[in-house]
């Protein structure tokens, strides 16, 4: 009884002085990481950015506007709010002023993008002010510059991020929107992930990117910024190749570049092609769409935050600054470096000159009519048409072969012509 008493009395002191030793419950989960929970002490919810876009209007009418564009696809509906700053109201000085479009929060996840947007435009209304900055001088610059910024492209995936799913990057309905537009759209890489990079149905298939490029098209920018974060970058194209644009436009937009970087991203960030630098090629973006089809002469891309200490599922933290200094010296360096855009930009090459080249360039393809043109038409009644994805395919086919059949028949025409004057007796007048 002794001996039984002193064994049990040994095993529980050793097990007393063991470090590792702990109970474990049946319910603990010892895989759970840690995530970060979105700080809505820094970031505004979804609804109160677009509020406070709205009453910033509503505050300074000579300079802001506001629209919502609205559009729906089998059942899906999406909206979104574009502001324009332009310090006169007549459309006829807004064609011929340089003209900017920024686009904010295409990827649901990633909150400081949308809150740059705010930023900006607080700045551009005189409500917030940069360190060092000029007004006299800026205000100089901007009275020749029209700026439409759309401050979250991507609102139903916002709310989705919102509503705890933190690393959704694609909209509603589980469509990736940098994916979904027509330059090289749908092809897959080796490390396709459908989660992230899902291209949806066809081009141009989801309402945001419909509304986009009607956008896109409508205003003739002659810079487009599409805002991200995950890293700290300046891109320019290609996503879908790997490698930049030849020519004058691709010397200009990479000199305009390194000016940002040495300024305001303190030699720090990545310069190059998206398809060159990041180590992926990505299709159906819609920066490579803007420089390809709407002939934007400066198509950018920029990704201004990333933490790359955060745990690849830890996303909130990962895309988006989660303490109060980092989120204001991201806010301060990536607005003065848009406010040396807006100051460089219009030095970079003539406005007029991109008049020129929309006029003679800008042609739209027979996918490009049908995708988009076609889709935006209305009947009598007022409603709009929408062709089902086979229907279309069905269409643009029988398109092709009617283009194909006029040409071989031009052809023929042409052809018999040419025979029947070569084989033509020749008179003479002169009797023999």
């Amino acid at each position: 009884m002794a001996l039984s008493f002193f064994l049990f009395y040994f095993l529980l002191s050793v097990f007393a002085y063991l470090p590792s030793f702990r109970p474990v419950y049946a319910d603990a989960n010892l895989t759970q990481p840690s995530f970060t929970p979105i700080n809505f002490d820094l970031y505004h919810s979804s609804n109160d950015l677009i509020e406070q876009i709205h009453s910033l209007v509503h505050r300074h009418p000579d300079k802001l506007t506001v629209e919502t564009i609205k559009a729906g696809n089998k059942g899906y509906k999406a909206e979104i709010t574009v502001v324009t700053y332009c310090q006169s109201r007549k459309e006829s000085a807004e064609r011929s002023k340089f003209r900017i479009l920024l686009s904010f929060g295409q990827h649901g996840r990633e909150l400081i993008t949308s809150e740059l947007a705010l930023r900006i435009l607080s700045i551009l209304s005189e409500e917030q002010f940069l360190p060092k900055m000029d007004r006299a001088s800026l205000n100089s610059t901007l009275n020749n510059v029209v700026i439409k910024v759309v401050p979250m492209e991507n609102l139903n995936g916002r709310k989705l991020v919102e509503a705890g799913d933190l690393c959704e990057r694609r909209n509603g309905r589980g469509v990736d929107l940098n994916r979904n537009w027509s330059v090289d759209w749908g092809k897959k890489e080796k490390d396709y992930d459908p989660y992230e990079e899902n291209p949806g149905t066809s081009a141009f298939s989801e309402p945001e990117t419909q509304i986009m490029r009607k956008l896109a098209l409508s205003f003739d920018p002659h810079v487009w910024i599409n805002v991200h974060s995950g890293m700290e970058a300046l891109f320019m194209p290609y996503d879908h190749k790997n490698r930049t644009p030849d020519g004058l436009p691709s010397h200009r937009m990479r000199l305009l570049l390194e000016e940002l970087n040495n300024v305001h991203c303190h030699k720090h960030c990545m310069i190059g092609s998206g398809g060159g630098s990041v180590g992926y090629l990505a299709h159906g973006t819609a920066t490579d769409y803007m420089y390809d089809v709407v002939r934007v002469p400066m198509a950018f891309t920029f990704e201004i935050y990333g933490d790359n200490t955060a745990s690849t599922r830890d996303c909130f933290k990962m895309f988006n600054p989660v303490d109060h200094t980092t989120f204001n010296r991201v806010l301060n360096d990536w607005s003065a470096a848009f406010f040396s855009i807006f100051k460089l930009g219009p030095h970079q090459f003539n406005v007029q000159s991109k008049a020129i080249v929309s006029n003679m360039d800008k042609w739209v393809s027979i996918d490009e009519y049908l995708d988009g043109y076609l889709m935006d038409r209305r009947n009598r009644y007022g409603k709009k048409m929408e062709v089902l994805d086979v229907g279309m395919q069905e269409i643009r086919t029988y398109f092709r072969l009617f283009l194909l059949s006029s040409v071989l028949l031009m052809f023929m025409f042409c052809s018999r012509i040419s025979k029947t004057k070569g084989g033509r007796q020749i008179v003479s007048s002169i009797p023999i």
